[in-house]
């Protein structure tokens, strides 16, 4: 069996197209490298959205293998060959398979030298959802093989890409629920809204299923020697569609799955003041950990004594509990997997301070903050990567206003701006000293 694997491989366009679709999908992901570097469940989630391009680049190289045997009129010679017919399809089925396995694979570990220093989280949910896509891709591929036996034309191999792309992008948006579009689509459902998102084990359970019964669907279709067979491969897609819509997770439930409450756990530093990021953003502790307490220190009072990650998401929503003594910063990371504008970390760090707590609602006064935390950092502030995000020019005169008065003058103000943000109260007037 092994030198017949070795023949076919070598005879076939497994290599060529198993080469094509790791470039395509090594260019992609690191083309949008921004969208994975937070972590190694963001890359797998990434290149399984990413299906959209991969699997149909997977079925068009399986019907262009089919229409290469057709074309070099080897069908009749292969059927005259006293081999049974199972001998004669599974080197082509096992080369095809492993073929698009290894350029799936391939894929990801070009991409994974950006985060490879930075990524410490590393859950057992990142190997299922790369399993469900080498699964998709080999039905892929498989599929592409029937498809190309049954219709062995030069324009099948492009107009089964362009249909696979329509069937993995369009088709699902017309389910009504996004766990079963999930289900029957393995590139849906893996658009992250935070860097806490996961893939529930129900749904990628789901997945398996369907882009199991496809591949097997797929393998009876190209198995069979008499083609009036054929609608026999309808059974094991019946059946695995019956079962994965009874399977997987809907509504709240599929809601609930979407957020992974590990990866939000805190790790902090052992010595003081203590600084904490969540699980999923370990590896940027010691960068994250000398600015958050830099910023700390630079505050008028001494009530803040910590700086914990602020770990909200909208969907679903939640968010961390708020404390007098710990101010909330948010972790962005880069694309190449460290922390985004580090700049802007401590001014951010001091502005949510003097800005107060989320519940405060709208009585929180931002140019108030802005001001406040500039002037501790004695940087003016403007935009730009280690500033503000936009120009905002009621901040910078209220900053001016500071910087003209007396540095103890001034440092008192920015505490009571501190102490009224705290207890939810309006700060306007406090730094220019109109306070009622």
């Amino acid at each position: 069996m092994t030198r017949l694997l070795s023949i076919e491989l070598r005879r076939s366009a497994t290599l060529g197209a198993a080469l094509l679709i790791a470039l395509t999908g090594a260019i992609v992901l690191h083309a949008t490298a921004g969208r994975w570097s937070a972590g190694w469940l963001a890359l797998a989630m990434t290149e399984r959205e990413y299906l959209a391009f991969l699997a149909p680049l997977a079925m068009a190289a399986g019907a262009w293998q089919s229409y290469r045997e057709h074309r070099a009129n080897v069908a009749e010679l292969f059927a005259a060959a006293p081999l049974p017919r199972p001998r004669r399809v599974v080197p082509i089925l096992v080369t095809t398979g492993l073929g698009v396995v290894a350029a799936y694979l391939l894929a990801f570990l070009a991409a994974a030298p950006r985060i490879v220093g930075t990524a410490r989280y590393l859950p057992a949910t990142v190997l299922v959802v790369v399993a469900v896509g080498l699964v998709a891709m080999t039905a892929s591929v498989w599929l592409g093989l029937a498809v190309g036996r049954l219709i062995p034309a030069l324009a099948t191999a492009p107009a089964l890409a362009v249909t696979g792309f329509a069937l993995l992008v369009f088709v699902p948006h017309a389910l009504p629920d996004g766990g079963v579009a999930a289900a029957f689509s393995p590139s849906m459902g893996m658009s992250m809204f935070s860097d806490y998102d996961t893939v529930a084990g129900g749904v990628s359970l789901a997945q398996a299923l369907w882009t199991g019964a496809v591949a097997v669907a797929a393998l009876v279709l190209f198995a069979v020697a008499d083609r009036r067979f054929a609608p026999a491969a309808l059974v094991p897609l019946v059946i695995g569609a019956v079962v994965t819509a009874l399977l997987v997770p809907t509504g709240d439930a599929y809601d609930r799955g979407r957020l992974d409450p590990v990866a939000q756990e805190p790790v902090c530093t052992a010595d003081t003041p203590r600084v904490c990021v969540s699980r999923a953003h370990e590896g940027l502790l010691p960068e994250v950990a000398a600015k958050a307490r830099n910023a700390l220190e630079l505050l008028p009072t001494e009530s803040v004594t910590e700086a914990h990650e602020d770990t909200t998401t909208l969907f679903p929503p939640t968010s961390p509990a708020p404390r007098a003594d710990t101010a909330l910063m948010e972790i962005t990371v880069g694309a190449d997997g460290r922390l985004a504008h580090p700049g802007r970390l401590e001014p951010a760090v001091l502005t949510g301070v003097f800005t107060g707590p989320a519940h405060c609602g709208d009585i929180r006064n931002f140019p108030v903050a802005t001001a406040a935390a500039y002037w501790l950092l004695d940087r003016e502030p403007a935009a730009g990567p280690d500033g503000l995000e936009f120009d905002d020019p009621e901040a910078v005169e209220m900053w001016k206003g500071l910087k003209a008065l007396e540095p103890a003058e001034a440092r008192a103000r920015v505490a009571d701006v501190h102490r009224a943000a705290q207890r939810c109260r309006d700060t306007a007037g406090l730094l220019s000293g109109s306070a009622s």
